[in-house]
């Protein structure tokens, strides 16, 4: 897609995410500050989120908003930028907007935790609250923890633990591949850590950091993982990262799985295709398939109803419950002041699109949640991005499964 189609394209979703069905006036409605990359490198993926709030706001609206007021999804380009999205949380502030939400990136995450809290502690009478649906570095709900974050899906060490559980027991060698960011270091520490706790028999033959965001030529490394006798590479790039590893480990025929924890995400069923049966895995939220093998007609005629206009997957689960609890906490506090949202969605419990129970756990805000690690196959109901092949559940980690300690100190508000 070119610039300036997605540009195009950016401004009619965003306003037909502003304007369907808006009432009067602005006043009337409830604003997100919503910051993600939609230019750059990453943009396909914030285009798509963009796309899928487009749709889930629909629902949320439909069932009242809060307050009796619908949401409005303000967006903000951040270019994946952790400065850039320091600048949109100003203009953020400056209109008064009280929610912020930011999905992609933790370098990104970890700025605007800091500051939003920064923000709130200067100007309490005009505090925000940081709605994170996408920035999964462990520490972010740990030792970097701020009461002003809400975390609204797993964190890596969360899926680190789906992933590593659901790995076959015939795998005995892994090769780890992972972008050199604070995501990607989350995902190489957890990794090795579950691995050590839950498969020991399993030997790390090569463990690597890449560029974030700027290989092309992702040749050098196929050849290191075929030289390293590797059954199956752990990683977890994403978006143009992970499609393009797959490319070349396709065209150089590379014989290994790829036991991924976003390869579900945009682009990634159709940059492997036919050669990822069998041997691509990935660790979901959810994916099409998970309402037939649950037997959940609602959920399935829900996804379906993505489907029918889009070529992705429906997978976004978690944002659908954020906006419900968001939803319920603000009518619970019977207002947008953020202190009060906050206290309100505190150890919030609620049941996800499928009746899986979720829990917003009061000690460092971090969203408790089942996850679904699947492999990549026809033998389905419903394939990804019209590829013939889509997700199957292997293995299903419980909101239980995944109650993981925190070491979590967070610093209250007097007020």
């Amino acid at each position: 897609m070119t610039s300036s189609i997605r540009r195009l394209c950016f401004a009619f979703v965003a306003l037909s995410m502003l304007v369907a069905g808006r009432p009067a006036g602005a006043e009337d409605t409830i604003k997100i500050g919503y910051v993600d990359p939609f230019s750059g490198p990453f943009a396909s993926g914030g285009d798509e989120f963009l796309k899928v709030f487009g749709y889930i706001l629909q629902k949320v609206n439909a069932d009242g908003g809060a307050l009796g007021k619908k949401f409005e999804l303000v967006p903000f380009d951040d270019k994946l930028q952790p400065a850039e999205a320091l600048i949109a949380l100003k203009n953020i502030t400056d209109q008064n907007i009280p929610f912020v939400m930011q999905c992609t990136g933790s370098n990104v995450g970890a700025a605007l935790v800091d500051g939003v809290s920064k923000h709130n502690a200067r100007n309490p009478d005009n505090r925000v609250l940081y709605l994170n649906c996408g920035a999964l570095a462990t520490e972010l709900t740990n030792e970097q923890c701020d009461f002003w974050q809400f975390r609204f899906t797993g964190n890596v060490e969360m899926r680190a633990v789906a992933r590593i559980k659901a790995l076959p027991m015939d795998v005995k060698k892994v090769y780890l591949l992972n972008q050199d960011y604070l995501f990607g270091q989350s995902i190489q520490h957890d990794t090795r850590k579950w691995l050590a706790k839950l498969r020991p028999d399993i030997e790390v033959v090569g463990d690597e950091l890449m560029p974030f965001g700027k290989v092309q030529d992702f040749s050098s490394y196929v050849a290191k993982i075929k030289a390293s006798g590797a059954q199956s590479v752990v990683t977890g790039n994403y978006n143009r990262d992970l499609n393009l590893l797959i490319k070349a480990a396709v065209d150089d025929g590379l014989n290994v799985r790829f036991d991924t924890y976003l390869a579900h995400l945009i682009g990634g069923p159709t940059a492997i295709g036919s050669a990822g049966e069998h041997r691509l895995t990935s660790i979901t939220e959810f994916h099409p398939n998970v309402p037939v093998e649950l037997k959940k007609p609602d959920a399935e005629a829900y996804s379906n109803g993505w489907r029918a206009n889009h070529d992705t997957d429906f997978s976004e689960v978690p944002f659908l419950t954020m906006l419900q609890m968001l939803a319920r906490a603000i009518d619970t506090a019977g207002s947008t002041d953020a202190l009060k949202v906050a206290l309100a969605l505190e150890d919030m419990k609620a049941t996800d699109l499928v009746g899986s129970p979720v829990q917003m756990r009061k000690v460092d805000h971090q969203l408790l949640m089942p996850y679904y690690a699947a492999s990549f196959t026809k033998d389905v109901k419903y394939d990804a991005e019209k590829t013939g092949f889509g997700w199957k559940t292997d293995f299903i980690a419980s909101t239980d499964d995944l109650t993981l300690p925190t070491v979590c100190k967070m610093k209250r508000p007097a007020s």
